[in-house]
């Protein structure tokens, strides 16, 4: 997938464009060659419409409004779950360090990184 976001118009259709990150702490896309689902529901908080529904087989399912207190509690358990995801050391979906290719030196000598500060002392050097 080349863009790890969801971009659609406000289905309240005020208008304005909603961005949903694709992520294993944000929103889940799916798409069964026909129709597409949005998971969990969208909540336009910082929009003026205040929108929040659910996109489920093509189809908006509105929810209902949420008060302070709620949006409150939705941003904390949020970013606790974006903590304890993104704290975890070796998580089984995260990339494999890559490791460079040993390269070819002569015994007894040792190959600095190639790095622009390392090319630019052998430079002056």
């Amino acid at each position: 997938m080349e863009y790890g976001t969801v971009v659609h118009s406000c289905c309240c259709g005020c208008g304005l464009e909603v961005v949903t990150p694709l992520t294993p702490t944000d929103w889940k896309l799916t798409f069964d060659g026909e129709a597409i689902s949005l998971w969990p529901s969208v909540g336009n908080w910082n929009l003026p419409c205040r929108s929040h529904y659910v996109i489920q087989g093509n189809r908006v399912i509105e929810a209902g409004p949420w008060d302070k207190t709620q949006i409150d509690a939705e941003k904390r358990r949020d970013k606790a779950a974006k903590t304890h995801y993104y704290s975890q050391t070796e998580s089984p979906r995260a990339p494999k360090e890559l490791k460079p290719k040993p390269t070819k030196e002569p015994l007894g000598t040792t190959a600095e990184p190639a790095t622009i500060w390392a090319k630019l002392r052998r430079w002056l050097g």
